[in-house]
């Protein structure tokens, strides 16, 4: 099971290899944490469920509101080979992470949260978990409880980002229901893309509009904005959302 947490310690020295655009490349303790602030979360692997669909996905999502509370980088650190996470970096919404992989466990090891995930065919494996390194110091770690299984309480990203600044503002959750040459979704895609909204784009095929659009939003017409799980309304209303958010 993980030790107890290295608050107020610095973190190991190791060098971690790794690869970026196809080609080896190397970094050091040192180098990635020395005058620096950053976010660290481990989990037990690559492609496992937990973290594909919440872990990594989250971090990434608010790792441009961690850097506006001013943390310099957002990492993440698994005890799998660099092959391995290049190719989940590939595959999973992570492009604010780096991917760092502890491909002989050395950084987890000596961090105390290395365990033996044999009964899963995983052999040594890191424990879930989340810290703040300031300098090269562990200021704050936020490490799963001893429980079976993969818990999976406190080391989430919205944990650690109010630690960072308690009354940091998440971004909104958009999302855009549109259809294929739909002239007025390309005009409210527009506007949101000129005042800088990140949003998922929701193409609903023909075969389904109607009664997709009738069961979610009550609507007969695209497009249909939803913030935060609210509609919001057509193409009028995404024009006045836009103005309400930028005074």
């Amino acid at each position: 099971m993980p030790q107890p947490t290295r608050e107020g310690k610095p973190v190991p020295q190791v060098k971690f290899r790794y690869r970026a655009d196809n080609e080896w490349k190397e970094i050091t303790s040192e180098a990635l944490f020395k005058g620096r602030t950053v976010a660290v979360f481990s989990l037990p692997g690559a492609f496992t469920p937990t973290c594909s669909s919440t872990h990594l996905p989250r971090f990434n999502e608010l790792a441009p509101t961690f850097k506006e509370n001013g943390v310099d980088q957002v990492v993440c650190i698994a005890v799998n080979d660099p092959f391995v996470m290049e190719e989940w970096a590939k595959s999973q919404e992570s492009d604010n992470i780096f991917m760092l992989p502890d491909g002989n466990g050395a950084f987890t090891e000596q961090m105390g949260m290395l365990v033996d995930k044999s009964d899963l065919n995983f052999g040594k494996r890191s424990w879930r978990y989340s810290m703040l390194v300031r300098d090269g110091i562990v200021e704050k770690m936020f490490v799963e409880p001893e429980e079976p299984g993969d818990p999976f309480k406190v080391s989430d990203a919205d944990t650690l980002l109010h630690y960072v600044n308690k009354d940091a503002r998440e971004p909104d959750q958009v999302a855009l229901l549109t259809r294929e040459g739909c002239a007025f979704c390309a005009k409210a895609k527009k506007l949101l893309d000129e005042a800088g909204v990140t949003y998922a784009d929701v193409p609903l095929p023909h075969s389904i509009r109607t009664r997709a659009l009738g069961a979610i939003a009550k609507a007969t017409t695209v497009p249909q904005l939803f913030v935060n799980g609210q509609l919001i309304g057509g193409s009028d209303a995404v024009e006045q959302w836009v103005k309400q958010r930028q005074r």
